[in-house]
């Protein structure tokens, strides 16, 4: 009987034993091993969750050009301009000037608030540009002016009483003409020019450079060249660049140069800006003057087809405006606030051709070469 609850009391003690090991981690040696490999799971918990799907940003649409009309500010029967009118310019009061003032090719003449004579060259000089730069003197107007027969850019200085003194600001030789001027606020002058013929070749056109200094250097050739103008920030130039062949118009182009900022040369090769082949079947339509306002949208004359085509930087047709006569030649943003559009151009009435000037005023942003004379006046 003392054996049998010695026997009991021992059990008991072994039993309490190997419960402690258990719970302390060890295993148990009578228990069969399982395999450490993860249950897989089936049901609905195994599917993955979808990944969240991302919805890329849609472009938004180009906006849908819009067509305006421009009015007649110097008509036939008004305009004291001859046909040759070209060159349009604005001082920094955004008053309007331009070339062939009483149809004399070395004349340039004021349109508004009244006509009259601003400077008269003589025999040995054609005007054909016109570019307004800051003074620094209130009351004093500097215009560059190119002439074709020196093959030259001129400056003009204006005092407050009325006198007109003349220099050269840059000459070459080898310069075609120039046809039309563009300007930077960094005081660079960049020069277009062409010689038409029945077929046109490169050589016809070229691009000049003039630094702040008055030298002249070229930076290319090119089939004729004439509108041209340079983005506000000064990054990108714009050139037309057109073709003849067996005497008809085959081509017109505007070509996107890039600049370097620092010396103001060309960089690399020009891309097509507008090819008015591709655009509308136009090519036959010259480009003549081309402007930008303050963001870089750029206004291009059609002259043969009556308008003036606006685009973007990004080549974007943005409007058309549609003009009183066919031929323009250039245009110029000024007035009061510097929006109001002038367009110059060949206008006939009764086979009696004239200079005329439309105008389209209030545009959303003003022209860049008036912001650029106001930021430079006292």
């Amino acid at each position: 009987m003392k054996f049998q609850l010695l026997s009991g009391i021992i059990a008991i003690i072994l039993t309490l034993s190997t419960s402690q090991t258990l719970a302390h981690g060890e295993q148990n040696p009578n228990k069969p091993k399982t395999s450490k490999t993860k249950s897989v799971v089936s049901g609905p918990e195994a599917t993955p969750k979808p990944k969240p799907i991302i919805k890329k940003p849609v472009p938004a649409p180009a906006p849908k050009p819009q067509t305006f009309t421009a009015t007649s500010f110097l008509t036939n029967q008004t305009s004291k301009f001859g046909p040759g009118i070209e060159g349009a310019a604005v001082n920094t009061a955004g008053n309007l000037f331009a070339v062939n003032f009483n149809k004399e090719e070395f004349h340039i003449g004021q349109a508004n608030p009244e006509q009259k004579c601003f400077f008269r060259g003589d025999a040995t000089n054609f005007f054909n540009a016109i570019r307004f730069i800051p003074s620094g003197k209130k009351d004093v107007d500097i215009a560059l002016v190119g002439d074709v027969k020196s093959h030259a850019v001129l400056q003009l200085t204006s005092e407050a009483n009325g006198n007109v003194t003349k220099k050269v600001f840059c000459q070459d030789p080898k310069i075609l003409q120039p046809n039309d001027l563009a300007v930077t606020k960094s005081g660079r002058v960049y020069l277009s020019g062409q010689n038409f013929t029945a077929d046109t070749k490169v050589g016809d056109g070229d691009l000049w450079l003039c630094d702040k200094a008055g030298k002249a250097k070229r930076l290319g050739i090119f089939g004729r060249t004439n509108g041209i103008e340079v983005s506000p920030d000064e990054r990108t130039l714009y050139l037309s660049e057109a073709f003849n062949k067996n005497g008809t118009v085959i081509s017109n182009k505007i070509l996107k140069f890039k600049l370097n900022k620092k010396t103001g040369g060309i960089i690399g090769k020009p891309q097509i800006f507008v090819d008015f082949g591709k655009f509308d079947k136009t090519q036959a339509i010259d480009i003549d003057g081309i402007r930008a306002d303050i963001e870089g949208n750029l206004y291009v004359t059609r002259n043969g087809a009556g308008e003036v085509k606006k685009f973007s930087p990004k080549g974007v047709l943005l409007a058309t405006i549609k003009l009183s006569f066919t031929n323009p030649t250039n245009l110029e943003l000024g007035g009061p606030k510097g929006t109001d559009l002038f367009v110059v151009g060949k206008c006939n009435v009764n086979d009696t051709p004239q200079g005329c000037v439309d105008v389209l005023k209030g545009q959303k942003r003003p022209g860049k070469a008036i912001t650029i004379l106001r930021s430079g006046h006292p």
